[in-house]
């Protein structure tokens, strides 16, 4: 076992190395090397390479099970434990944080001031030194929370909307009788018509229109709070029903009623299903707080005033003219003379608080999020955006020996926004702090002190070091797909544009930032959106642009909030604006998003592209399940009587440990396999149904090589780059790249008839550009094939590769929200005002040289 040292590492024997052997974790092969501390060390490789089993599997999991040793078993509880990683030995391996792509907490409770904790400084400074009302008594910081009893308002509870429901929201439809489903809010299955049933018995006519009803009726049935039980007699029609109660027969059961705003209500409130109370959410109004006008606060805290707002006031103001606003009090120049000498101790409090919560918006805005609120909740947030948020607070934290585990930090960053970063990433290092950093972004890349390269493909193809020392060393290094890209020195291929074959033209575009907007999107053709980090690049392409043609084209798709999936209590965003030419050249809408295939194990890529339905079919024609009558369902695992019945087709169980993080042992009946004994003795060329499963996708489509159908399937998933992901891995196993490239591959297989709007935000996020290059080949497929594709993106190959730009601009939030170029890219360059420009015109003149 070979130790993997660079020659050209004397530089930092004197800060000591992380020494790892025999590292085992997922795919990598029981590596060994040295990684030198106080430095900014980056982690290359391929999408699936095994960087991040090194960085986060490994190194990140081994410095906190050793934290966790010094916490009271009773503690570590509370904690999000990892697992125990494969590894022989760390030594030199200091205290570590780490830094991942995730998404905000599912509350729009947390926001970008709880995050950053400004928000706290903000509490303090209103409390000891806010400007009250004569006569009001001091208030102490949990007065100025909405998420405290002594701060919420009474009326919304903190939330600053009032959730509703009316007749015409919950009976969409006023012709329709009851036993039509009218009351549209009511649950569709058997609670439906269990209340329906009774209506009957209670003397109600569910057979007349609604609009028909008596208004006493209606209201009560829409209304009450009466929670009556009768008899139900099933089946029975109104007369039988009657009869029945007269008879006093023996009832199918006892029915209890309940009023559709109580149904609506408390399936919101307390459902665990989130698609029940999505479901129920649209029979909902959502409407301003009368008591505190969607300010979630209490009167007497919205009376306190600093600088002539409110907190509430305070917190809607974007950060970079937040740090405008307060600079003048951290210098001792923002208050009054006569202030300061009524009230010293305030003076004094104000200008502390000041410089404190100043240095942290410096961090902030250094990293490109000027544009931010901090109202914002963090559901609304990308990951990279939340991912900075942290880092913020951590540059301002200044610890000291302290390894920074990043996950793809330049994520949905633009290039200008990539130096901002690098500069914060400089300063914990100058802090005596090292950096280890899983990174595709090659400006990033060549920014690095020390570069460990892992490969050299994918999955069990992967996992060797391949290159570990500073970064030129890499340009020898033959077998690096990073190297080549990194010390490239050629451009993309000059291409010529294609034509297009029609326009969308979109008209007063009025979103978030967005006022007003007229912009005309090319079709037929390839189409790159880009723009500094919110700068309005999403709210016009995945939200306006796929709302509004969904509309046009009658899909069912939900109206954004704001990136955010599902959050408990948030507003609705709504667009304003209307497409007035195109439509007649788009008959579908495919959104290609970064969301997971299935949220269980039971999801994976075979299931989810619908080549397992083939693979089952295949199993049920051989002789031996012929022979036992077994049907394609036998060789589901999510069907009893071909799964293992201990682990109910999961693969294994889970050990519950009371101190320690939950273990995960392989099923002891099944082993694994997820099938029953019976099931698995039926072969296909000597494999068994959970020996394809565990088959990578390029060891199938050798396996599968005479069956066409399945040959063609495998083969678009290979085109896109997945060709080491094995046909059962779970999803919940998979990166949001990874799904995104699934999606798209199941799409590929469909017959390309053209006029479809295919829309991808940011797809090339934790890609490597030679993964890009994949996508890029599939995407452009899509478009020769008469179809449009558009893109959110900050790559600048992709965009250089596109047929057409949209440049938004020319700064973020409130600075952004204009078109500041249009046209082809070699035109997009040569634009004074874009900030995209610079970057794009680098990679232009590669072409020409």
């Amino acid at each position: 076992m070979a130790k993997e040292t660079s020659p050209n590492a004397s530089a930092f024997q004197a800060k000591g190395f992380v020494q790892v052997r025999g590292a085992r974790e997922h795919n990598l092969k029981n590596i060994s090397l040295d990684i030198p501390r106080d430095a900014l060390v980056v982690f290359t490789g391929v999408s699936g390479s095994g960087k991040s089993s090194l960085a986060f599997g490994t190194l990140y999991a081994e410095a906190q099970r050793r934290y966790l040793e010094s916490v009271s078993p009773y503690a570590r509880r509370l904690f999000h434990q990892m697992a125990i990683p494969e590894v022989d030995q760390i030594d030199g391996l200091p205290p570590a944080v780490a830094l991942q792509q995730q998404g905000g907490a599912p509350t729009a409770r947390s926001s970008v001031g709880s995050v950053t904790t400004l928000s706290n400084l903000l509490r303090m400074l209103y409390s000891r030194a806010g400007d009250y009302p004569r006569g009001q008594k001091l208030l102490y910081a949990e007065s100025f929370s909405a998420n405290t009893a002594e701060g919420a308002c009474p009326e919304c509870h903190g939330l600053g909307s009032i959730y509703q429901v009316t007749e015409k929201s919950m009976v969409p439809d006023d012709s329709l009788t009851i036993r039509e489903r009218a009351v549209a809010a009511w649950p569709s299955a058997w609670q439906g018509q269990n209340l329906r049933d009774i209506l009957v018995t209670l003397g109600y006519d569910i057979d007349r229109p609604w609009r028909d009803l008596p208004k006493k009726d209606r209201d009560w049935i829409l209304f009450t709070d009466e929670q009556p039980t009768v008899p139900v007699y099933a089946g029975y029609n109104a007369t039988e029903v009657q009869r029945a109660l007269k008879r006093k027969e023996e009832p199918s059961y006892q029915g209890t009623f309940t009023s559709a705003q109580r149904y609506v209500m408390q399936t919101f409130a307390n459902s665990q299903s989130a698609m029940m109370k999505k479901r129920v959410a649209r029979y909902m109004l959502v409407g301003e707080c009368p008591l505190c006008h969607g300010k979630r606060l209490r009167r007497e805290s919205l009376s306190v005033k600093f600088a002539e707002m409110d907190i509430a006031e305070i917190s809607r103001v974007p950060l970079k003219r937040l740090a405008n606003l307060f600079r003048p009090y951290a210098i001792g120049r923002g208050s009054s003379r006569k202030d300061e000498a009524l009230h010293p101790e305030k003076a004094i409090v104000v200008r502390r608080i000041a410089q404190d919560f100043t240095a942290r918006l410096d961090v902030l805005l250094d990293l490109g999020l000027g544009y931010l609120t901090l109202e914002r909740s963090t559901p609304t947030l990308s990951p990279g955006e939340l991912q900075r948020l942290r880092l913020a607070t951590q540059v301002h934290s200044n610890l000291f020996g302290v390894v920074y585990v990043l996950d793809e930090p330049s994520a949905g960053l633009h290039p200008a926004d990539t130096e901002a970063l690098l500069r914060a990433l400089d300063r914990l290092k100058a802090s005596g702090n090292s950096l280890f950093v899983v990174e595709h972004e090659l400006d990033v890349i060549r920014h690095a002190d020390w570069i460990v390269d892992i490969g050299p493909d994918a999955g069990e193809q992967g996992g060797f070091v391949l290159y570990n020392g500073p970064p030129n060393g890499l340009r020898h290094v033959e077998r690096s797909q990073t190297r080549r890209y990194l010390f490239e020195k050629n451009g993309p291929a000059a291409r010529t544009p294609r034509t297009p074959k029609g326009w969308l033209r979109l008209r007063d575009v009025t979103r978030n930032n967005l006022n007003g907007l007229d912009v005309d999107v090319p079709l037929g053709v390839f189409i790159s959106v880009t723009g500094v980090s919110g700068s309005g690049k999403s709210s016009l392409v995945s939200q306006f642009l796929v709302e509004t043609v969904a509309e046009k084209l009658g899909h069912s798709v939900e109206p954004s909030i704001d990136g955010a999936e599902e959050p408990e209590h948030s507003a609705i965003e709504t667009s304003r604006g209307e497409i007035v030419e195109g439509m007649d050249k788009v008959r579908r809408l495919v959104i290609v998003d970064q969301k997971p295939i299935g949220r269980t194990p039971r999801s994976n890529l075979a299931t989810y592209t619908g080549l397992f339905d083939q693979v089952r079919k295949l199993f049920a024609a051989t002789k031996g399940a012929r022979a036992r009558r077994y049907d394609a369902g036998r060789f589901s695992f999510n069907v009893a009587k071909g799964r293992c019945p201990t682990c109910q087709g999961e693969g294994y169980v889970c050990v519950e440990l009371l101190f320690l993080p939950s273990v995960y042992a392989p099923c002891p009946t099944c082993h694994g396999a997820r099938y029953n004994d019976k099931t698995l003795e039926i072969k296909l060329r000597d494999k068994s149904i959970a020996d394809v499963l565990a088959m990578t996708v390029d060891d199938a489509y050798e396996f599968f090589a005479d069956d066409i159908a399945l040959c063609r399937s495998l083969g678009v998933v290979r085109e896109v780059g997945l060709g080491y992901v094995r046909l059962g891995q779970p999803a919940t196993e998979l990166s949001g790249g990874e799904a995104q490239r699934i999606k798209l591959a199941t799409e590929l297989q469909r017959m390309q008839r053209g006029d479809t709007l295919y829309i991808l935000d940011e797809p090339t996020t934790g890609l490597h550009p030679s993964d890009v290059e994949k996508l890029m080949k599939q995407l452009d497929g899509l478009v020769q094939s008469g179809n449009t594709v558009i893109v959110v993106e900050h790559d600048m190959h992709v965009v250089a590769a596109s047929d057409w730009v949209i440049d938004m601009g020319p700064g973020a939030g409130d600075e952004g929200g204009k078109l500041v170029a249009v046209g082809p890219p070699v035109e997009v360059a040569t634009s004074s005002h874009s900030q995209t420009a610079p970057y794009l015109a680098r990679l232009s003149s590669k072409v020409q040289n």
